[in-house]
C-alpha cells in the first residue's frame, strides 16, 4: 500500500471513529431525557397495582408508561407522572369518592367520566393509590405534564 493511500485510510478511520464516539456520547448524554417518567414503588406494590389496574380495565381510558398514545380515543388523563401532581391521600380520596366529579369535575361526556371505585376493597384502593402516587415525572418534563393535565381537564391550553 502506498503512503498516500495509508494517509487517506487513516483519515477515513479517524472520521469514522470520531463519528462513532460522538454518537455514543450523545446517546449517553441524552439518556436521562429519553424517558421522563419513573416509579418509586417497591416491586411488590407495583405488581399488585398492575394486577388491580388490569382487572379494573383502567387501560381502557388511561395510558401509562407512554409519552403519547395516538390511538387513545377517550381523553382521560394519562397517569404517567400523576404522583408529581397529586398526593397519595388525594388519590385515595378520589378513588374512594362515591362521586369522583365532586372531587375533580370532568368535562367529559357522562359515559366517559371516571367511575366511582368506592366499592373496591379498601386494600386495593390503598395499593393503587400508593402506586399511582409513586409515578413521578423528571423535573425537566414537569411543566409539560402539568400542561397536558390542564388541557385534558379543561379542553383549553393553560394561561400563560
Amino acid at each position: 500500500m502506498k503512503r498516500g493511500e495509508k494517509a487517506v485510510l487513516a483519515i477515513i478511520g479517524l472520521v469514522l471513529a470520531a463519528g462513532l464516539l460522538k454518537s455514543l456520547l450523545q446517546v449517553e448524554g441524552q439518556h436521562d431525557r429519553d424517558i421522563p417518567f419513573y416509579s418509586t414503588a417497591s416491586a411488590d406494590v407495583a405488581r399488585k397495582a398492575t394486577d388491580i389496574y388490569r382487572s379494573n380495565n383502567c387501560k381502557d381510558c388511561h395510558s401509562l408508561w407512554t409519552l403519547k398514545d395516538a390511538l387513545q380515543s377517550v381523553p382521560a388523563p394519562m397517569l404517567d407522572g400523576i404522583g408529581s401532581l397529586r398526593t397519595e391521600s388525594w388519590i385515595y380520596n378520589y378513588l374512594s369518592s362515591a362521586d369522583p366529579q365532586s372531587v375533580l369535575p370532568s368535562r367529559l361526556k357522562k359515559e366517559y367520566r371516571m367511575p366511582s371505585y368506592s366499592k373496591m376493597p379498601d386494600e386495593e384502593r390503598r395499593v393503587l393509590s400508593e402506586y399511582l402516587a409513586s409515578l413521578k415525572v423528571k423535573d425537566w418534563y414537569l411543566e409539560e405534564t402539568k400542561k397536558s393535565e390542564y388541557e385534558k381537564l379543561t379542553g383549553t391550553e393553560p394561561p400563560k
